[in-house]
């Protein structure tokens, strides 16, 4: 996030001089835990590994599940940390993109995780993403009609999953008391990237009052506010009742308020029920901001809800850049990590990412090296967050490299784009037992289809055919067509399409399995 003002260097906290007392509810309320998990963004200093339709909460950047799969499992077990029973925790929701729900119920499942998704037609930023979040938990709050609302971000790293889970539990005991908590890491360097809260007085058990947030300081404050002591890096994690957090935003964004609702109210479950999207025309209406610019920054006008942090001291990142990679992972004697067909031989202090290919690394230090089967970074571990500039150009140059890489994920299997020239593209295309893409029609190309493992179901124009290994169809332009995998195994089949235009919205769908429109 951009900075919105310079900041200044203020004077050093004199505790008497604040409330020893937070404002509390008289009664603490006991809801239902709920965890949520932010599941937007794009990562943009993590390219050419994060890309806008496969960003970077889908990775396994620093282990072998991806960040979106160890967030969800580092949030079971908070209940029973805060004495819960069975029943007074409710399925996780994450609340995503249209284009990244069939990826993330995709991957939860393989996990045997079952969570409620919350499908955002366009990016609001994360105040709105938690507003839609907490509207989702109240309409299906328990007995006593509210929820503590567990908010975390899909894509950061933490090291001790016990001591998160002690964190969220004391974070929980202040917001059932009526605050909104947000958990903070000590600093350990004046880093520019993050941003800063201010504490000042403590408050039993184990939190402090917030006396300010303040936003990515140049980084001359930044070595002030880690000198000072009384700073606090963001973590971007809240813990807040949901009616106290809807009341605060109808309140201090009453814009956003009605927007937010009205898309929810006109919002429709789809598929298993397991898929809430909210209505794509209210929701581009709602302004977008942060939950720190939003609320946090402005609790000050609403006495009756008090801001809390209580410390993170987990082994926090939030692997925004591949820097912070680097710092997180396992190294050798050198100081190098390399995941993937990696070779170092007098290197020093380098990071090396291979999605296939060898990456050797020789004499070099302080690099950092990502391969992708479309794309190659090579960038000195100082300038990492300068990668943004590439992704920016890129855009500007309509590269397709920030969009997607060149293998996709579909809900219906994959496709790799293995060959492309002027007028024809050549793909590798698997679909997975069952599975079956829309019923479709093209306006500007021609496809030619060859069976190589499995067998097919074809439906081109009126006539529905059935093609095993090495067979083939052709599918003219603009006629209604459709395939399918009958089979339990998966399908595999080489496509060649031929045209004037051979974009992926050159799609007209008439039917589909998936509540796509």
């Amino acid at each position: 996030m951009k900075t919105r003002s310079r900041e200044k260097i203020l004077p050093p906290i004199t505790v008497q001089a604040l409330v020893e007392e937070v404002p509390v509810l008289v009664t603490p309320v006991r809801a239902t835990l709920q965890p949520v998990i932010l599941a937007g963004g794009s990562g943009t200093r993590l390219w050419p590994l994060s890309r806008e339709q496969y960003p970077k909460q889908l990775l396994n950047l620093v282990a072998d599940d991806t960040l979106l799969e160890a967030t969800a499992h580092r949030l079971e077990g908070v209940a029973m940390r805060t004495g819960r029973t069975a029943g007074m925790e409710a399925p996780q929701i994450v609340v995503c993109g249209e284009e990244h729900r069939f990826m993330v119920t995709d991957m939860l499942k393989r996990k045997g995780k079952r969570a409620r998704i919350v499908s955002e037609p366009c990016g609001r930023n994360t105040a709105p993403a938690l507003t839609v979040a907490a509207l989702h938990a109240l309409a299906s709050a328990g007995p006593c009609g509210d929820a503590v609302l567990v908010a975390t971000p899909a894509d950061h790293s933490v090291a001790d999953t016990d001591a998160f889970r002690d964190a969220i539990a004391t974070a929980v005991h202040h917001a059932e008391r009526g605050a909104i908590v947000t958990l903070g890491a000590r600093p350990t360097v004046p880093e520019t990237g993050f941003g800063y809260i201010r504490a000042a007085a403590p408050v039993q058990p184990g939190g402090f009052v917030i006396d300010r947030f303040v936003e990515k300081p140049h980084l001359e404050l930044a070595r002030h506010y880690v000198d000072s002591g009384e700073y606090w890096w963001n973590c971007g994690i809240f813990v807040v009742l949901a009616s106290v957090w809807l009341n605060a935003v109808s309140q201090l964004q009453p814009e956003m308020y009605k927007q937010c609702r009205a898309a929810y109210e006109a919002g429709e479950a789809i598929g298993q029920g397991d898929v809430f999207r909210v209505e794509r025309e209210a929701f581009d209406a709602c302004p977008s901001d942060s939950i720190d610019y939003a609320v946090m920054e402005k609790l000050d006008a609403l006495p009756g809800i008090p801001g809390m942090l209580v410390p993170l001291d987990a082994g926090w990142s939030d692997v925004g850049s591949w820097a912070a990679i680097w710092d997180i992972a396992v190294k050798d004697n050198a100081g190098n990590a390399g995941r993937g067909r990696v070779l170092f031989d007098g290197a020093t202090s380098c990071l090396a990412h291979s999605e296939g290919r060898l990456i050797a690394c020789v004499g070099v230090q302080d690099v950092v090296v990502v391969e992708t089967a479309d794309a190659v970074l090579v960038v000195d571990k100082a300038h990492v967050q300068d990668v943004k500039n590439v992704v920016q150009r890129l855009r500007s140059e309509h590269g397709a490299e920030i969009v997607n890489h060149r293998k996709v994920h579909r809900p219906w299997g994959c496709y790799d784009s293995i060959d492309h020239g002027d007028r024809f593209q050549v793909k590798r295309i698997i679909v997975e037992p069952g599975a079956s893409l829309s019923l479709q029609m093209h306006y500007h190309r021609a496809e030619h289809w060859v069976v190589v493992r499995g067998t097919a179901r074809v439906t081109c124009g009126d006539t529905t055919s059935i093609l095993s290994e090495n067979q083939s169809t052709y599918i003219p332009i603009g006629t209604l067509h459709r395939l399918e995998n009958p089979g339990k195994t998966p399908l595999e089949i080489i496509e060649v399409q031929s045209g004037a235009y051979l974009g992926e919205d050159d799609i007209v769908r008439f039917e589909d399995n998936y509540g796509r429109k």
